[in-house]
């Protein structure tokens, strides 16, 4: 699939079969991630890959809207230090490579915010100068994709402004 299509056909997934991700596939997805860029080159992100499944179940507690994730056959959690708040874009840009790189060779994806800080610290085993930016789940879908027709986005104009802003807030 080109980069372009690939991009803008990707959907967020929460259901997947049970088929697991290859062991090479896994590989280019992480080094997807790894080869974001950084600020400064600084390369704050660590990747834990969580395939167990009572891992995956201790780490979904720590998230407010994450029950469904052990159902994936992957999960990725991405740790920044705590102290740059660079570290935050630099995660999002990890993850989509992630996201992106998965999704050109249809494995699907979404992303999983863990609300509780501390939980996932200690799930993880994370050192105490690290939290969890991000935990990505990933998996072959379970069902066909919805169709999400361009106009299913808000018009054009809302995104995009030329020299200043136009228009209502």
């Amino acid at each position: 699939m080109d980069t372009y299509k690939t991009i803008v056909t990707k959907r967020d997934t929460r259901v997947f079969t049970d088929e697991p991700i290859p062991d090479d596939l896994q590989r280019r997805i992480l080094q997807a991630g790894r080869m974001a860029g950084s600020s400064k080159n600084s390369q704050p992100c660590r990747f834990i890959v969580i395939e167990e499944q009572g891992q995956k179940e201790a780490i979904a507690k720590c998230g407010d809207f994450a029950a469904w994730i052990p159902s994936a056959p992957l999960l990725i959690a991405i740790a920044v230090p705590e102290e740059a708040p660079r570290n935050e874009f630099d995660a999002g840009r990890a993850a989509q490579n992630m996201m992106i790189c998965a999704w050109a060779e249809q494995v699907s994806s979404c992303p999983v915010s863990m609300h509780h800080v501390e939980c996932a610290r200690e799930t993880l085993g994370l050192p105490a100068t690290y939290r969890v930016s991000v935990v990505l789940a990933f998996g072959y879908r379970a069902r066909p994709p919805k169709s999400a027709p361009e106009a299913a986005r808000r018009p054009w104009d809302e995104y995009v402004h030329r020299n200043r802003w136009q228009g209502d807030a």
